[in-house]
């Protein structure tokens, strides 16, 4: 909210319009509609749940825009965004960028995005604390200052910090980045879940993965059910002692289809059968196993309820 509230209110960029990704977060598209309104430019342009950077420096080109805003992986497909070609963009044409890491760090190296731009992040995604995170504030943003409020940290940041959070934050963040340094813990999980994908993909005929075609985080799996809604898929599961979503919890009370979803090209029916799977740095290659094996036990069920279904016409 302060960085978005920031620059729409700035004189030098208070007529500019902001550019979004078409995959951006709740959290963020609702804050650009409140400061920047109508505003507000949506990259259309993509391919595989991944937005297209050349679209995005096509538009940069003709029209000269307050601040880009990209995540740097998907919140529900797991989808890797192109942030740092974004990035370079915004720097050949000195646009200010803002990235939301909250699904990459705790995933991924946070090596490079320190010199990218405006970056944020939640400490709960990488097992710190809840309702903690932090900005990170560019060098070049020297004039940057937050939302009404006191002076602390240069006027960057308004209220007395919450320091044990904070700490708790800090350990977090060091204890995923020495996870992450380990060499080979990612490949190892990406082959689990790539595994697990191609068991599913056998045994449940007609599962579609979201963004299969895009590199994507070792984390999570977006799928397409082949058959049953994705309430009943996950009450099933949670029957067979499983914890899995029908997307992210942000819009859980949502009615319309995954934003995620429709902007890849998905059909409110398919988004009806969307299941999400999130696995941590405890999750075993048995249990990926194990839930593959109750995703077919399951779906046989339905496919057995089905058959015994009889259609008397009067």
């Amino acid at each position: 909210h302060s960085v978005f509230a920031h620059y729409a209110s700035k004189a030098d960029f208070k007529n500019r319009p902001m550019l979004l990704s078409p995959f951006e977060h709740p959290s963020v598209v609702e804050a650009a509609k409140r400061y920047f309104g109508d505003a507000v430019v949506t990259v259309t342009e993509t391919h595989g749940g991944r937005c297209d950077p050349e679209a995005l420096a096509k538009i940069l080109k003709e029209r000269s825009f307050a601040l880009v805003s990209m995540m740097a992986a998907d919140n529900e497909s797991g989808v890797i965004q192109p942030w740092k070609e974004v990035a370079e963009i915004c720097r050949k044409t000195d646009t200010r960028f803002l990235c939301d890491a909250a699904q990459w760090i705790g995933k991924e190296s946070s090596k490079n995005l320190g010199q990218i731009g405006f970056i944020t992040a939640s400490a709960h995604k990488f097992c710190g604390p809840k309702g903690c995170g932090f900005l990170v504030v560019p060098k070049s943003a020297d004039d940057f200052r937050g939302l009404v409020g006191g002076e602390q940290e240069n006027g960057m940041r308004a209220g007395t910090v919450d320091y044990p959070s904070i700490a708790a934050l800090i350990v977090a963040f060091e204890e995923s980045e020495n996870r992450i340094r380990d060499s080979g813990s990612i490949e190892t999980r990406l082959k689990w879940r790539q595994n697990f994908e191609k068991k599913v993909q056998q045994r449940l005929p007609g599962t579609k993965f979201v963004g299969s075609e895009s590199e994507r985080l070792w984390n999570t799996v977006f799928m397409i059910a082949p058959k049953g809604s994705n309430d009943r898929w996950v009450r099933r599961l949670d029957r067979a002692g499983f914890e899995v979503s029908t997307g992210s919890a942000c819009s859980t009370r949502k009615n319309e289809p995954s934003q995620t979803l429709g902007a890849i090209g998905f059909s409110a029916e398919e988004s009806r059968r969307a299941v999400r799977i999130s696995s941590g740095w405890e999750t075993t290659e048995t249990d990926w196993n194990a839930l593959a094996d109750a995703l077919e036990s399951i779906y046989n069920e339905m496919m057995s309820d089905s058959a015994g279904t009889a259609v008397i016409q009067l």
